[in-house]
């Protein structure tokens, strides 16, 4: 068996420590995630009889971090071949090492229905020995208690429980800082790791960084030092994370916003309107892809082509591609203060004199959108402290999508129905 595997030296200590807590903080891009999928194929292929769940706070996004990461490791580390050794299931999420029956499983902590289902997890074979909590910074204080209680009961010898998370550390304030970090326990072991840590880090991804070290001072405290921050001047408020209908005939109206990138991501949203709500309802988001590769990547997710496609208006020609694929594209108008507008219009307010509390509610699949909402901001005024009327222009790709796909509805006022 020849196993490749990419080592970044930071993360030594905690791959190698039994302790029951391994707390990693950590910048975007320092590797954590791709360390910790990795560590467990190897240590679930190596011990017999220990069982892994990993949780988000909603089950669906496993399928894209968790799970992605996983599955990602298994054929990267055996060359294409991993499913000679591991069986992959999607239905439900599931990975069994095939030489000692080890599993791996997912669950979330969305909801009353979820948790009861983490109480009541069995393995054909050993007992539930290690968790993974992604984005741990999602879950509360209770979940974490319910899914520490879980690991009890007396092990073979040489076996040993253990919980490790994996985190942005955007909130000083936030419980895991005061339990874990600010109060000593030996039972616990914290670690820090950056981009610049990471040996596998591209230079297209440094530059990025760089750049938002410029624009973004705050924000790459968190993200590009991996330190405990605070978030000020954030932008919109009224959003939450909430399963959303992908039936399009449960809105009033549908449409699709898109920002174009090739080096920054390209994002495209699918938009949903009902009773004056916003529901981000599915994204497309990545890097490095031509337009004939997104038209693509849009047709496999099956995105409506008879619904309003609102682009950036910097790109007619890429519209125009589009058009020829068959979508509705257009190009957004961006007379003066438009984005000022465009958000002022998001956040609700006012209308023909009427309160509008508008709300918008983002499918926990998003995770994209869901992670911009988390840092989009204004920009600070470093002399006087003051936030700007102009948002901060980093990772707002997403952003971007989401201002431009309701304009059909921001400029009338109403909806046109595409039924």
């Amino acid at each position: 068996m020849q196993i490749t595997v990419q080592a970044n030296p930071c993360f030594r200590e905690p791959d190698s420590s039994r302790k029951r807590y391994i707390v990693m903080k950590g910048s975007a891009g320092s590797g954590k995630s791709v360390d910790t999928a990795q560590h467990y194929i190897l240590r679930l292929m190596q011990d017999k009889g220990r069982n892994l769940v990993c949780i988000r706070k909603s089950d669906i996004t496993n399928r894209d971090s968790t799970f992605a990461e996983l599955t990602g490791a298994v054929h990267r580390m055996f060359g294409g071949q991993g499913e000679k050794y591991w069986t992959i299931r999607q239905s439900p999420l599931m990975l069994e090492c095939k030489a000692n029956k080890n599993r791996i499983i997912f669950r979330g902590m969305n909801d009353e229905r979820q948790r009861e289902k983490l109480k009541s997890i069995t393995f054909q074979q050993g007992k539930l020995t290690d968790v993974w909590i992604e984005e741990a910074t999602e879950i509360t204080q209770a979940d974490f208690e319910i899914i520490d209680d879980r690991l009890r009961g007396i092990l073979p010898d040489g076996q040993f429980y253990q919980i490790r998370m994996t985190f942005n550390p955007v909130n000083k304030n936030h419980w895991i800082k005061k339990v874990f970090f600010d109060i000593p326990d030996p039972n616990v072991l914290t670690h820090q790791s950056t981009y610049l840590m990471n040996r596998f880090v591209d230079e297209a991804y440094r530059q990025r960084m760089e750049r938002r070290k410029k624009v973004d001072p705050e924000g790459y405290v968190i993200y590009g030092l991996g330190e405990w921050g605070e978030i000020g001047g954030l932008i919109l408020h009224n959003w939450e994370v909430k399963e959303v209908s992908s039936d399009l005939r449960d809105y009033d109206d549908v449409a699709i916003g898109q920002d174009f990138g090739f080096n920054h991501a390209n994002a495209i949203l699918l938009l949903g309107w009902k009773d004056g709500n916003i529901h981000v309802i599915s994204e497309l988001y990545g890097h490095e892809k031509d337009t004939s590769e997104w038209i693509q990547e849009a047709q496999k997710a099956d995105l409506p082509r008879n619904v309003a496609m609102w682009c950036d208006s910097a790109e007619p020609d890429r519209i125009k591609t589009w058009r020829k694929a068959g979508f509705r594209a257009r190009a957004v108008s961006k007379e003066q203060n438009s984005v000022k507008a465009q958000i002022d219009w998001l956040k609700g307010g006012t209308e023909d004199g009427n309160y509008i509390a508008r709300r918008i509610f983002v499918n926990p699949s998003c995770t994209n959108t869901i992670k911009e909402l988390q840092q989009w901001k204004w920009k600070k005024d470093e002399r006087t402290g003051e936030y700007l009327d102009e948002p901060v222009p980093f990772q707002d790709d997403a952003m971007a999508a989401l201002r431009y796909g309701v304009e059909g509805w921001r400029k009338s006022g109403g909806v046109s129905a595409w039924k």
